[in-house]
């Protein structure tokens, strides 16, 4: 980030620490632009390995990507100033390739008969609905706040799936009674706005309740989550990339940064959804949710060290277009 004064006024702009700066598409023209995103050859990279690395973990656990990608545009990209308003930024872009992910995944599910669709037509309509609120619900809080929240989510998640391994419930019957509308109409609410507020599929909240609850076997649980993610993922990126604008982006920001990552993550998700009926799952689930606990550590800690650093620092004032600085 790097923020300069013109004429005695704070300049709005900011660019990545890495990213050259020019003037970006702005398919929404507005008056509040701070950032220009202008991938380097080696941003893009990485971004397509973190996108291959989603695509996998998503096809083979049904949790879309974001829980992959999120941390890791945090990792390589970094965060443009201390309230992290570019969270924002990296969830609208995680969003698109959560579709991506979801929609090749679910193909794959289908084709091996473990997408549930008497689950599915129940799930998806509520899910829909609760992800757009938990997106509208995003776009109040700052993104610093977004960035512990989904650490702390991602943690406890691990937390669980390993504890879940190596204590494992009794096994699903291989076919269960039929759950109840009411409830997994609860399910899909409670994952949609959880899943809009933190700017990820959902898969990780609805595939153990779905489990726990409604008694679903894991493959098909899987398959079910993908299945919806197909149509929550496009209502849900679409409303937050819309808004975008309102945090200082443009839509245009978000989609190059998502392409950069597509072409892998689609590939990793075909390729994750097929290792899903031939792999160990509990293998799988524990190295995955390794990962995970180790990047949740990550950004807990480098939000706690930036506090230390800037102790007393006054709140970050709301950005007012250069109009309205004052002088």
């Amino acid at each position: 980030m790097q923020q300069g004064r013109t004429g005695g006024r704070r300049s709005p702009t900011f660019r990545f620490r890495a990213f050259p700066h020019r003037p970006s598409w702005r398919p929404w023209g507005t008056q509040n632009r701070r950032s220009t995103l202008d991938l380097t050859l080696a941003h893009a990279l990485q971004a397509a390995g973190l996108g291959l690395v989603a695509g996998v973990a998503g096809g083979l656990a049904g949790i879309g990507g974001s829980l992959i990608i999120l941390p890791g545009l945090g990792l390589f990209m970094g965060y443009d100033e201390p309230e992290r308003t570019v969270q924002h930024l990296y969830m609208g872009s995680a969003m698109i390739v959560n579709f991506l992910v979801a929609a090749p995944a679910a193909w794959r599910h289908s084709r091996a008969g473990s997408v549930p669709g008497s689950i599915v037509k129940v799930v998806l309509p509520a899910m829909t609905l609760a992800m757009l609120a938990g997106v509208l619900l995003s776009d109040q809080v700052r993104g610093e706040r977004l960035v512990l929240i989904l650490a702390a989510f991602i943690g406890g998640y691990a937390l669980l799936n390993i504890y879940r391994v190596v204590r494992p419930r009794r096994n699903a019957p291989a076919h269960p009674p039929a759950p109840r509308g009411g409830l997994l109409a609860g399910i899909g609410g409670f994952t949609g706005v959880i899943g809009g507020l933190l700017g990820i599929g959902g898969g990780i909240v609805m595939v153990p309740l779905l489990q726990v609850f409604a008694r679903t076997p894991l493959r098909l649980a899987i398959g079910a989550s993908s299945a919806a993610m197909c149509v929550t993922a496009v209502f849900g990126s679409t409303l937050k990339v819309w808004g975008l604008p309102a945090h200082g982006f443009s839509a245009g920001d978000a989609l190059l940064l998502a392409g950069a990552m597509a072409p892998t993550a689609i590939v990793g998700s075909l390729v994750g959804a097929r290792l899903t009926h031939t792999l160990p799952l509990k293998a799988v689930r524990i190295i995955i949710s390794a990962l995970l606990l180790a990047a949740a550590a990550r950004m807990a800690l480098s939000h706690f060290q930036h506090e230390r650093r800037t102790p007393g620092a006054p709140s970050v004032e709301p950005t007012r277009a250069p109009s309205e600085q004052p002088g």
